[in-house]
């Protein structure tokens, strides 16, 4: 998810254990393939709304961390423990960079030496991360002629500071470029404009960290669709940034439909799927239901994974509706939520996709690890076997 519109609203710094498994990357590479990536990743889950937080009342770069301005406990080796033992096998982490960086666009090392230790937690877990610049303030949503030379600029910048430290690092850990990027309060199909200068986003991502070497020239690397749509997948994105090695690019979209169901707090559509009982809880919601879904990941399936391409859908998800104090609206949409996740999940494992579900801190404790809501963890869990 984006961090505006209210969809997303979530420390100190530790260098000590930073690099620590960078030192030693290199003894456990295990050859991660575009033909294996989807078995060794599926599942993956999102920290969200924690690496990625921001308050932006706050200038940068006067402050030293905002990882819980959104509401989390700082990431400890806890959490991935608990994402490993549950049976996921990969994580995402959305991280923000800029507000980390002075006005010549040095990031602070501090933000770096604290990103590292949550990566080295994930890695200590076992998982494969997968770490990008997120919304990060939203200053590349505008891809636009005049905007790209200073986009370009500012994504060669950090990623250049980003892949360095991260150099040693072997292929258990990937890097995507950048995060549901599109021009900003526009809707339907983007112009070939907005395309081409996005297109141009994730090919100077690729440049930048190919440049860095060391690991970081055979990294796989994840570049996204126009505002990670799929089908923006298929209009603006079906050439990939020319690279400098083979089947090392990755394409990743994100899945929330129907919007109304998933993510949407204040509408009523509270029901979904072959299960809905009453058409008024579903509205116009029916478009988005099982067929319409395996129809959508089949898409990119043949569009990408089917020519060798991985597709990782980054992000997807479905969620209870709740009033002011976090009490549940429709006590039935459970059940609902339930052929939502199970039905998603499994079409997108099946289609050959890798599933990493959004989440900001319902499934686990992120302080202890403990699961919160084992069978919602299931769900994802079991529709991936």
């Amino acid at each position: 998810m984006r961090s505006r519109g209210g969809l997303k609203r979530a420390a100190g710094i530790a260098a000590g254990m930073a690099g620590c498994f960078a030192i030693a990357a290199s003894a456990f590479g295990d050859g991660l393939t575009n033909e294996n990536l989807v078995q060794r990743m599926a599942p993956g889950i999102n920290l969200g709304n924690t690496l990625e937080a921001l308050n932006l009342s706050v200038p940068a770069p006067a402050k030293a961390s905002q990882e819980t301005a959104w509401g989390n406990p700082p990431a400890n080796q806890a959490i991935f423990d608990a994402y490993k033992a549950a049976g996921f096998k990969s994580v995402r982490i959305p991280v923000s960079w800029s507000e980390y960086a002075d006005a010549d666009g040095n990031i602070d090392p501090r933000w770096m030496a604290r990103v590292k230790e949550v990566v080295d937690y994930a890695r200590k877990s076992g998982l494969y991360v997968m770490i990008n610049i997120h919304w990060d303030g939203g200053w590349m949503n505008h891809p636009t002629y005049p905007q790209q030379a200073a986009i370009d600029a500012k994504i060669t910048k950090l990623w250049t500071q980003i892949a360095t430290s991260f150099q040693g690092y072997d292929d258990h850990l990937l890097f995507a470029g950048i995060n549901e990027v599109g021009e900003d309060n526009t809707q339907g199909a983007p112009t070939a404009e907005f395309c081409a200068v996005q297109n141009g986003f994730n090919q100077a991502f690729v440049k930048a960290v190919r440049a860095t070497g060391g690991n970081n020239a055979t990294r796989f690397l994840v570049v996204q669709s126009y505002f990670t749509n799929i089908d923006h997948a298929l209009r603006c994105n079906a050439t990939l940034p020319v690279d400098t090695v083979s089947k090392r690019l990755a394409m990743e979209v994100h899945y929330y439909d129907p919007y109304d169901f998933t993510i949407n707090n204040k509408s009523t559509v509270w029901q979904w799927g072959a299960n809905a009982t009453d058409p008024s809880k579903t509205v116009n919601e029916t478009w988005a239901n099982e067929s319409y879904t395996d129809t959508q990941f089949q898409k990119v399936k043949t569009a990408f994974a089917d020519k060798g391409i991985p597709v990782i859908v980054g992000e997807y998800g479905a969620y209870v509706k709740t009033d002011d104090k976090g009490r549940s609206v429709y006590p039935g949409m459970r059940s609902y939520l339930k052929d939502w996740t199970a039905y998603v999940t499994k079409s997108i494992y099946s289609h050959g996709l890798v599933p990493m579900w959004w989440d900001t801190g319902a499934l686990f404790d992120r302080t202890t690890g403990t699961q919160k809501d084992p069978a919602a963890i299931g769900w994802v869990i079991d529709s991936t076997k």
